[in-house]
Formats: structure tokens, C-alpha cells, sequence
């Protein structure tokens, strides 16, 4: 009888593992996936206020951007950057680490 229950719960182990193993590879990339849906809302609701006017605020070149929306702090750590060159404008959010939401980047030219 020991032995009968030894081998089911060996069976049962060794079918769990692998389920275990996809449970926990799909809470990474689903949060992986709202990592980057909240990174581009973000950049997007960014890069409507610079473009209604903000971006005159900014020099030429690359620098860092301050985001001023809240949700912010349910991203990883990452930074925002702004690229001005003209009228044209690029703003990027770039994770610390990899798998970590993936780089979001939107462009615009100013009116």
C-alpha cells in the first residue's frame, strides 16, 4: 500500500511541476504586459501635452523627462527621456532591466 501511494504522488509531482513552471512564467509575462500598457498611456498622454505647446520648455538634444502622472510609480525602474531636434519630438520610456515591459517610444512634430 506505501509503495501504490508512493508512486501516485510521484505522478501527481511530476505532473504539477510543469504546470507550476507555466503559472509562473505567465504571471511574468502578464506582468510584463502591464508594465507596457501603463508605460504608453503615460507616453502618450506625455507627448500630448508637449505637443500642445510644452515642448518650447525644452532645449535641443536628448535629456531626461519628468513625468508628472502618478502612475508612474507602478512602473519598474526605467527612465523617461526626451529627444528635441526642431519641431520634432521623441519621447521614451527605456526599462532599467530587461523583461521589465520592453521600450515604449513615441514621436511627434510640433505645431
Amino acid at each position: 500500500m506505501n509503495a501504490d501511494l508512493l508512486i501516485a504522488l510521484a505522478i501527481f509531482a511530476t505532473a504539477m511541476l510543469p504546470l507550476a513552471y507555466g503559472w509562473v512564467k505567465e504571471q511574468r509575462v502578464m506582468r510584463a504586459h502591464y508594465w507596457h500598457a501603463v508605460a504608453l498611456e503615460i507616453v502618450d498622454g506625455e507627448m500630448e501635452i508637449l505637443v500642445a505647446g510644452e515642448w518650447r520648455a525644452f532645449a535641443e538634444g536628448a535629456q531626461p523627462y519628468a513625468v508628472k502622472a502618478t502612475a508612474s510609480k507602478n512602473l519598474p525602474p526605467g527612465q523617461f527621456t526626451l529627444t528635441r531636434t526642431g519641431r520634432t519630438l521623441r519621447l521614451e520610456w527605456q526599462p532599467a532591466q530587461r523583461g521589465q515591459g520592453g521600450k515604449v517610444v513615441r514621436e511627434a512634430v510640433a505645431k
